[in-house]
């Protein structure tokens, strides 16, 4: 099973100051006071020719300042965490996990300035789309050519944050609707630490 970034994905929930009313009103009620978030996600992976090569669901987490839980749920299991200082992929099919450091791209990514929206004017130009079916639409583009994504898009309805739509560096593009938000939740402990069990296959270190 392919990994669509879920840091990247994760990373633009929130953007910066840019847009004018609408849609950035929206995402100014929807960041505001926020420390951490759970939803249900639904994802589509299209190839550069529009096909669609992947769709899968599941659930996401995220918490002040640099935590992550993206679980993929349906048609297969996966599970990245971040916990602040480890990003681990474990693959319950492959009995196997990878571990790396979470380092520079984490700490420069939307995802890390969570927080502090007023950062991140710096890393993206933002503009206003037409409302679509109810939608606002924020358009995002990068001010960085490192930042792993060419485009984006974020769309808010009744106040919430209901699909994301990105493109990669090598034209493919994924579709993300979430549902079922729940703000500043109180999260089970362990939700953002991953332990390999006895008999998974640690990859790096």
């Amino acid at each position: 099973m392919k990994i669509v970034s879920p840091l990247i994905a994760a990373a633009l929930l929130l953007v910066a100051n840019g847009a004018n009313a609408g849609a950035r009103d929206a995402l100014d009620a929807f960041s505001k006071g926020l420390k951490g978030l759970d939803g249900q996600f639904s994802q589509q992976v299209f190839d550069v020719r529009g096909k669609q090569k992947e769709s899968s669901s599941g659930r996401v987490a995220l918490s002040a300042p640099n935590q992550l839980r993206w679980e993929y749920i349906k048609p297969y299991a996966q599970l990245v965490v971040a916990d602040g200082n480890t990003v681990w992929v474990y693959e319950p099919d492959l009995n196997q996990a990878t571990k790396r450091a979470q380092g520079v791209e984490e700490a420069n990514s939307p995802l890390a300035l969570l927080l502090t929206p007023a950062r991140l004017v710096h890393d993206f130009m933002v503009k206003e789309s037409p409302v679509q079916a109810g939608v606002e639409w924020l358009d995002i583009t990068p001010r960085n050519a490192d930042a792993g994504f060419k485009s984006a898009r974020l769309g808010f309805a009744q106040g919430q944050l209901v699909h994301m739509e990105y493109t990669d560096a090598l034209g493919q593009r994924t579709t993300i609707a979430f549902t079922s938000w729940k703000r500043n939740p109180v999260f089970a402990k362990g939700t953002f630490t991953y332990v390999p069990a006895k008999g998974v296959d640690v990859i790096g270190g």
